[in-house]
């Protein structure tokens, strides 16, 4: 699955292009270009490496959006052998942002929960552009209560710009919702893998994303604000985004860094939306291997350590009498 359209993205197009050109044209006019073709294929295999090895926090969050990257569903087609949708919150409406159903991966049986995005219009606002609303987040918690309770574990795919804030969904409780899932994620007697796929939007994303382990794809990106977000707060400007970008420190070689993510699933060079099926296949090796090891864990162990994990998340400096301190994760 090739998709063009990223600005530091055209020098490599515009070879392929070239190099498709030459293989119709041989074809059709029976002329030996290959010594040609070969020469393209060494440039651009060379810049290739230059571009996708030295991208910039924003030039990742670009590609985590590409329009052709992988969203949930086309993972359930490759990953999964088996998926039975489930629908409903059981108090307000089914949320199309909001995914899930019964699903077996590697003779493992699973709940799987993911946002959804659109691939055109039409489907953009049936899916509400992969931003769910709280009866999306009260459907994820129904389901997991459902693999609880079947004693099968719960694997999240992240991908949202963050939860829907208009005026329904503060009406109906969107931070309640998403609060009320935080505590009974932490609470869960089964093993959770969550993973991160394109977005990881601020609540939105955290909303189904309180797990044993947390994946996450090579170029998707994780924080508590988009960067034009962040850029509008802060500077007032939009165009700062890519300053915000780099100061969030959203990719997943920065948040491996920190320790908000356990493990890193390697992308096709230039992103997922290059090669779908290797995607896929590096992701179901990584969820098989966490989810394998996660079930031999006992349910107190894997509870504390979960809580564990979530609570030394994070530490920070602070100054007392002019000096600067160093405060312990805990404090």
């Amino acid at each position: 699955m090739n998709g063009g359209g990223l600005d530091f993205e055209k020098p490599i197009l515009e070879l392929e292009r070239k190099i498709s050109d030459l293989r119709k044209f041989s074809a059709e006019e029976g002329i030996d270009v290959s010594e040609e073709i070969k020469g393209l294929q060494v440039k651009l295999k060379k810049i290739k490496d230059e571009v996708f090895s030295g991208l910039s926090a924003s030039q990742r969050v670009q590609i985590a959006r590409h329009p052709k990257r992988p969203y949930f569903l086309d993972y359930v087609e490759r990953i999964f052998s088996s998926f039975l949708e489930l629908h409903g919150d059981r108090r307000f409406s089914d949320d199309k942002a909001l995914v899930g159903g019964l699903a077996e991966v590697d003779d493992v049986k699973i709940m799987a929960i993911g946002h959804q995005k659109g691939r055109d219009t039409k489907e953009n606002l049936m899916r509400n552009f992969g931003c769910a609303h709280p009866e999306g987040y009260r459907k994820a918690l129904r389901l997991m209560k459902v693999a609880e309770k079947m004693q099968i574990p719960i694997v999240s795919f992240i991908d949202t710009p963050g939860a829907y804030p208009g005026i329904g969904a503060e009406e109906r409780g969107q931070a309640e919702a998403i609060a009320v899932n935080l505590r009974e994620m932490s609470l869960m007697k089964v093993p959770i893998v969550c993973v991160i796929i394109g977005e990881g939007g601020s609540g939105g994303a955290l909303g189904i994303g309180v797990g044993d382990r947390i994946l996450i794809l090579q170029n998707a990106y994780y924080s508590v604000i988009s960067p034009e977000g962040c850029a509008a707060i802060l500077w007032k400007d939009r165009a700062k985004a890519k300053v915000a970008a780099n100061a969030l420190k959203l990719t997943a070689d920065d948040l491996i860094k920190l320790g908000i993510v356990d493990e890193i699933v390697k992308e096709p060079s230039g992103g997922a939306h290059r090669d779908s099926d290797e995607v896929a296949d590096n992701l179901k090796k990584a969820l098989v291997k966490n989810l394998k090891e996660l079930q031999k864990v006992p349910v107190p162990t894997l509870i504390q350590s979960r809580y564990n994990k979530f609570r030394n998340m994070g530490a920070y400096e602070g100054k007392k009498n002019g000096s600067k301190n160093k405060k312990s994760k805990n404090q």
